[in-house]
């Protein structure tokens, strides 16, 4: 699948990049992209949640009420969980919800979530960006440029760069990423991908394994 290298401004500079089938190309597979996902959103979960259990609680162990004779239900301390105040039975502890996935698994993954957007045409290629101080107004012109402003955009760098994250740091629909750290969710949560043309070569050599 050949593209056309756009410039910031939206115009077509003459130079081509070829996606390769490998990777842009493949028969997505939905459970791996289910599989990665999940992943992706378990591994995001802090875990610390808590509730106290009868041993944690403050309170008078003091028996409240004799044991027979009373009429009612056997009735402990006060912090039985069966009373208003009282602790929880099998409440949530602080847990570690991150799970193995098979390299091989989020590989497809990535590579299927990259397929479907190439199917829809949701993938531009632009020249590389350079700002030497962050420019929010510069990003949201170049999205407006690619005539993709009002949508979601996942901007695809060839490696990290501070000053570009610090432009769209405040922009709720654009964000920034470099190609070693393209992820199954990001892909399929952005309604476009904007690839830099030295990123398409970084996506190349690591997804092709």
């Amino acid at each position: 699948m050949e593209l056309s290298v756009l410039n910031i401004k939206g115009e077509d500079t003459g130079r081509k990049v070829t996606l390769d089938d490998a990777i842009f190309g493949i028969e997505p597979n939905d459970h791996a992209i289910y599989l990665d996902v999940k992943q992706y959103m378990a591994n995001q979960r802090q875990g610390t949640h808590k509730s106290k259990e009868r041993s944690e609680l403050s309170g008078s162990t003091r028996k409240l009420i004799r044991q027979k004779g009373g009429g009612g239900a056997r009735r402990g301390d006060i912090n039985s969980p069966v009373l208003v105040g009282g602790a929880r039975v099998f409440g949530p502890k602080p847990r570690d919800y991150s799970f193995k996935l098979n390299k091989k698994v989020k590989s497809l993954a990535r590579k299927s979530a990259l397929t479907y957007k190439a199917q829809s045409n949701a993938i531009l290629v632009v020249e590389d960006i350079t700002f030497e101080t962050p420019k929010t107004k510069e990003i949201i012109s170049i999205a407006n440029n690619l005539k993709v402003g009002d949508k979601k955009l996942l901007l695809v760098l060839s490696e990290n760069n501070k000053t570009i994250y610090l432009s769209t740091r405040n922009l709720q629909k654009t964000s920034v990423i470099a190609a070693a750290e393209l992820n199954t969710y990001k892909v399929l949560d952005a309604a476009n991908l904007v690839l830099t043309e030295s990123s398409v070569a970084v996506i190349d050599k690591l997804f092709k394994a």
